[in-house]
């Protein structure tokens, strides 16, 4: 079982979108995938029309006391199933301060379905935390939506310097960028010079394109109301490279 996140210390990237159109795709290809939606906020149960509630909460769930199989649900998809979200998951950092080996307890929680799925895909919320650390030990990949922006550049530079100091994580990052719109002269100078950033930036882009901000009317992936549009394409291009990738 393979497990990636979808991350980015910035809010409003694409995170979300990126999680439940990944997810699509997998499963469409024929894997086993859980996306389990860490963001209280629970955009991606919405998505899968969901309702974004754990029963006991997630003080329990991360101390091992409540059954994860019993959590999970279907989704209207093939091989795709999804751990809801919930509003006490805002309390994480606390209870991962509580906890022994904070660091571990995501780890943990899968354990018991690892075998059960091909990849798991975490919808991270925005920020640095114990939360963070915890998904940085637990992923194999960072799957991390960027702005073609030079702020979000240097969100990245961070988010590269904070992972470093977490010596124990195993998490390798995979960037790409995404609501990019070839009408403005700054985001062709990102586009044309981002092959040259390094192993860990993607070759496919996600364009700025009305269809993803649509996902949250029609509650579904992309590919399942504009099959041909643009984002659905790219989002179609974008699983293989990080498959390849990983």
């Amino acid at each position: 079982m393979k497990v990636l996140a979808t991350y980015n210390i910035k809010g409003g990237v694409g995170k979300t979108s990126t999680a439940v159109n990944l997810a699509y795709h997998a499963a469409a290809s024929g894997s086993r995938v859980l996306i389990w939606d860490l963001d209280p906020q629970g955009a991606a149960s919405y998505c899968f029309r969901i309702k974004p509630r754990v029963k006991g909460g997630g003080k329990k769930l991360l101390r091992g006391k409540t059954d994860i199989g019993k959590l999970i649900k279907g989704t209207d998809f093939d091989r795709l199933d999804l751990l809801p979200a919930d509003f006490s998951y805002r309390h994480f950092d606390v209870v991962l301060n509580d906890i022994k080996q904070p660091q571990a307890r995501l780890t943990n929680v899968l354990q018991s379905v690892k075998k059960e799925y091909d990849y798991v895909i975490l919808d991270c919320p925005p920020s640095i935390s114990v939360l963070s650390e915890a998904v940085f030990n637990t992923a194999d990949a960072l799957i991390v939506p960027t702005l073609p922006s030079v702020l979000s550049l240097r969100t990245l530079r961070k988010l590269f310097a904070f992972k470093k100091e977490q010596k124990k994580n195993k998490a390798r990052v995979l960037a790409f960028l995404t609501m990019l719109d070839r009408r403005k002269k700054l985001h062709n100078q990102v586009a044309e010079s981002w092959s040259e950033m390094g192993k860990w930036a993607l070759d496919v882009s996600m364009p700025y394109a009305s269809e993803i901000e649509q996902m949250a009317e029609r509650r579904q992936p992309v590919s399942c109301f504009t099959p041909h549009g643009r984002a659905a394409q790219a989002y179609a291009a974008l699983w293989p490279e990080i498959k390849g990738r990983i």
